[in-house]
């Protein structure tokens, strides 16, 4: 059983989109998605430096943008996709993307409303300094309750010994000087404290933009990273999308959800790797490809034929 994944926002890097551009029809491609988010999204993906393109009003759309065109390369067309896989999800900013390859939205109204996400998170996170760490092994209810005692909120857990805190900057640096027990703390680049209270003005933005889209069910399992539950009410998944800026991610709950549905392989969308180093640690033996250049491609079709759903 196959599962196509999305990463969240940090995955981007300055360029990662050139090797994309050479393949036919992208460039048109991305130049339509361009136009919808309303962003030069090719000299975000090829030309802007790093501190550009951490920007959340360009990042967001930019992975989002990013994962659709890999995936139409991969798979050719929509059908094709839902027929080979088992499920799909997405980290944070991903489950966008994914919502996309399931049917849920299409790919224009992805991009309507993660332009609108991102804008409205950004604005969010410029009302406080805020940030957010990545906090590396240690017991994980242990480093959940140091975290909360900072009055940080433990808004990723991964899973495979990774919790990411977010709150203040100055919390942030009290928890660099006082980290949990046989842990690490390593501070994101990221613009704000995402998946926490700090980001509530941005929920009602979206609560209004979602009342606008064409919604459909989704056509294969959506795996939700509120809670790791399957969820198959387009109209759900798209109210978890926009209740999701102020909520934290379990990635660690979508993870047990691979292994209850049967997971044999893991390919995840560019710019690729971090969803599937956190598989190789808390999914032994699944199959796991990161999708980061055309170059992969061929090995990523190599898994859909060997683990993809065969009609």
């Amino acid at each position: 059983m196959l599962v196509l994944v999305a990463p969240g926002q940090g995955a981007q890097a300055p360029g990662f989109l050139n090797p994309w551009l050479e393949l036919p029809g992208v460039a048109d491609r991305l130049a339509g998605l361009s136009s919808t988010a309303g962003l030069d999204l090719a000299h975000f993906g090829t030309k802007a430096e790093a501190e550009e393109i951490r920007d959340t009003a360009v990042a967001q759309p930019l992975l989002v943008a990013a994962g659709l065109l890999a995936a139409e390369q991969l798979f050719g067309d929509p059908a094709a996709a839902r027929c080979a896989l088992g499920a799909v999800a997405g980290h944070s900013v991903g489950e966008i993307t994914a919502a996309a390859v399931g049917g849920v939205l299409s790919a224009e109204a992805a991009m309507t409303f993660v332009r609108t996400r991102s804008t409205a998170m950004a604005q969010a996170a410029a009302v406080t300094e805020t940030g957010m760490s990545a906090v590396l092994g240690g017991d994980p209810d242990a480093v959940v309750a140091h975290l909360e005692n900072l009055g940080l909120t433990p808004a990723n857990i991964n899973g495979a010994g990774q919790i990411v805190a977010a709150g203040t900057m100055k919390q942030l640096a009290e928890l660099t000087s006082d980290k949990p027990e046989k842990a690490r703390v390593i501070p994101l680049k990221v613009a704000g404290a995402f998946h926490t209270h700090h980001m509530t003005p941005a929920v009602a933005v979206l609560d209004e933009l979602a009342q606008t889209l064409a919604v459909s069910d989704p056509a294969l399992p959506y795996v939700s990273n509120t809670d790791g539950a399957v969820v198959a009410s387009g109209a759900e998944i798209v109210s978890r999308l926009v209740s999701q800026v102020s909520n934290p991610v379990r990635w660690d709950l979508c993870m047990e959800t691979f292994k209850e549905l049967g997971v044999t392989a893991i390919i995840e969308l560019v710019p690729g790797g971090t969803l599937v180093g956190l598989a190789k640690r808390a999914l032994p033996g699944v199959a796991t490809l990161a999708l980061k250049t055309p170059d992969d491609l061929e090995a990523a079709r190599a898994i859909v034929a060997e683990h993809g759903t065969q009609e």
